[in-house]
């Protein structure tokens, strides 16, 4: 189905980050497209971890609608335990009120210091960003990330992370 009015796209690897999203924006699943919420003015796509699934899930996005901007939204590990757990940061812009630091993104965990020369790291925002600057200007691609641990291996809990993203809300709103 496409649509002839542009949106914003939004991007998260795993359903629990993106549910606090889904719930403020008042979006609807699609029924067409897997893993796809919408609304007027929205779209929000999990894709599942790592390169193949967030190339895979952007493809219908940008092959079926107008996109005027593009937002990563997801945790990352940190380096640096001065950042609590729980800060959100931007990636790609100086914004107030939200850390400006340093992503790096890895195909799989990372948990030793001196292998990462950034401060978070995670495991699709490069691959997310790499398709969104074919599509839209690089000033409306945003990279959003909560820091949610110091590059420890664990999992965490699918209450824990979207606990991470809803905390965060309030700041996140003024961007999508």
């Amino acid at each position: 189905m496409v649509s002839n009015l542009s949106k914003t796209l939004i991007h998260t690897a795993l359903l629990c980050e993106a549910q606090p999203i889904i719930q403020y924006l008042k979006l609807l699943k699609n029924k067409d497209v897997p893993n796809m919420y919408e609304n007027e003015t929205h779209i929000l796509m999990v894709s599942g971890i790592g390169k193949t699934a967030t190339l895979k899930a952007l493809t219908p996005i940008f092959n079926n609608y107008p996109v005027k901007k593009a937002i990563n939204i997801g945790i990352a590990g940190c380096k640096d335990n001065t950042l609590a757990i729980g800060t959100l940061c931007c990636t790609t812009h100086a914004l107030n009120n939200i850390v400006f630091t340093t992503l790096s993104t890895h195909e799989s965990a990372i948990d030793n210091n001196e292998a990462l020369t950034t401060v978070l790291v995670d495991m699709e925002a490069q691959y997310f960003f790499d398709v969104c600057k074919s599509f839209v200007p690089h000033e409306n691609i945003y990279c959003l990330k909560v820091v949610s641990d110091y590059l420890s291996t664990t999992i965490p809990t699918k209450e824990f992370v979207s606990g991470l993203i809803q905390k965060n809300m309030a700041l996140i709103k003024e961007i999508v």
